[in-house]
């Protein structure tokens, strides 16, 4: 646990997306399962997409072929990812949905006037669009896609860019994330870090990544720091 000092020192918050703010396996999965249908490949399991998030679209699809014991050359998977993005263009909306508390605590933390950041490894360009039709994206001022980073978690390059952006020492900004490429991240960057056990983190316990607090609940981040201009709570 965290000495309560440097808690009461956050003043801004960095989030992980899939896994954390959205459940995007379902979408995840259709797509990969509609490109595996366009190369007459086998095809695979939402389970298994499950465990398979976090590290973008290039780690993900390497671990696809590597399920369906699949060598793919340079041209296959260039003809994979082109499927994939297409497919998951289409269903990416449909296939997305916030987990509870997610937006009414974004909404908070805002109102309190905590600047937040989204920091995720899936590519920057499905991002405006998704945020927009979960009607989050007014909440951050800043958002890191894939692509918009030279290294992607769990290297902290896109932390130092958060702090950097909003002007903060490494202790004053806490990263909440699901997976252990988010943990590893945060620490990296000597940030303080919020495990939320309901995500992705490969089949394990995010537990096992030691993080500085571990929480059930999206809504128990309002628990972690002063809110002096709170009006509502979040349902």
């Amino acid at each position: 646990m965290m000495h309560k000092k440097t808690v009461d020192d956050i003043q801004a918050f960095a989030f992980d997306l899939d896994g954390t703010l959205v459940d995007s396996v379902p979408g995840l999965a259709m797509a990969t399962q509609r490109m595996l249908a366009d190369l007459n490949l086998p095809t695979v399991s939402e389970g298994h997409v499950k465990n398979w998030v976090g590290n973008g679209v290039d780690v993900m699809l390497g671990r696809v072929f590597a399920a369906i014991n699949v060598a793919p050359s340079d041209a296959l998977l260039a003809q994979a990812k082109d499927s994939f993005n297409r497919h998951y263009d289409e269903v990416i909306d449909q296939g997305t949905t916030l987990f509870p508390h997610v937006k009414e605590t974004l909404r908070i933390l805002q109102e309190n006037h905590y600047p937040l950041a989204l920091v995720t490894n899936k590519p920057k360009q499905f991002l405006p669009a998704l945020l927009a039709s979960l009607g989050i994206e007014s909440y951050f001022t800043l958002v890191l896609g894939g692509g918009d980073v030279v290294k992607m978690k769990p290297h902290p390059a896109p932390l130092y860019q958060v702090l950097a952006s909003f002007g903060l020492f490494s202790h004053q900004l806490l990263f909440v994330g699901d997976s252990k490429n988010d943990i590893n991240a945060a620490k990296n960057a000597y940030c303080p870090t919020v495990g939320l056990t309901y995500g992705y983190n490969y089949g394990v316990s995010i537990a096992t990544s030691e993080p500085d607090f571990l929480l059930d609940d999206f809504k128990d981040i309002l628990t972690l720091v002063p809110l002096p201009k709170r009006q509502a709570k979040a349902n």
